[in-house]
């Protein structure tokens, strides 16, 4: 084992060419976010993770079934429009949703040392998901985001190997936290656009 975010895809090696955003590397970084929950230690995040893997499976399934057409997220939405059913399409469209929402909460968090979880997350949460949510899932966000752990021991968290090796040091885990983030900022921006310019969100 390893601290955690060198045991997971960074967003920031996930190939972005002409084409569009590598479907399978992509896919592989957000399952790192699924993960990033655990270490948030509480059950009240399980429905942040089910919704987050559900989509996840949505654009994998996907992609499984018509690989060639779906290499990059751009095509895979594409090459879906003729589709009675745009599940994989609507399914990524959540799924950004979500990663814009973790980055958010940490890139705050990152920004401002003395800012709690909760505070981060809420504030993220305000800005990205809550106008998408109905009463009762905004109820499940809000026991979720009291639910965040004391900041220092989420990065003590981050830091630690599972294992029993070195931490690593708080400047590296900076870092490299700044580099997914930054990457994955990028990477929903740019499909966020996409979908706006297509009109790929109508109908949902």
């Amino acid at each position: 084992m390893a601290p955690y975010l060198e045991t997971v895809k960074s967003f920031a090696d996930v190939p972005i060419t002409d084409a569009g955003v590598d479907t399978l590397a992509f896919l592989e970084a957000a399952q790192g976010v699924v993960g990033l929950f655990d270490l948030l230690g509480s059950a009240a995040f399980t429905p942040v993770q089910n919704d987050l893997k559900g989509n996840i499976a949505k654009v994998r399934a996907r992609y499984d079934a018509a690989p060639e057409q779906s290499s990059t997220l751009e095509l895979l939405v594409v090459n879906e429009k003729g589709q009675k059913k745009r599940t994989a399409t609507e399914g990524l469209m959540w799924l950004l949703r979500g990663l814009s929402f973790t980055c958010k909460a940490l890139q705050s968090a990152q920004a401002n040392p003395t800012e709690e979880l909760s505070t981060a997350f809420s504030k993220a949460y305000e800005e990205t998901l809550k106008k998408f949510h109905n009463f009762v899932v905004k109820g499940i966000f809000s026991v979720a985001m009291k639910a965040c752990p004391y900041r220092a021991d989420f990065y003590s968290k981050l830091a630690s190997d599972p294992a029993g090796g070195p931490s690593v040091p708080a400047d590296k885990l900076n870092e490299e936290l700044n580099k997914w983030l930054l990457a994955l900022d990028n990477i929903v921006k740019r499909m966020e656009n996409f979908y706006e310019k297509g009109g790929h969100n109508k109908g949902f």
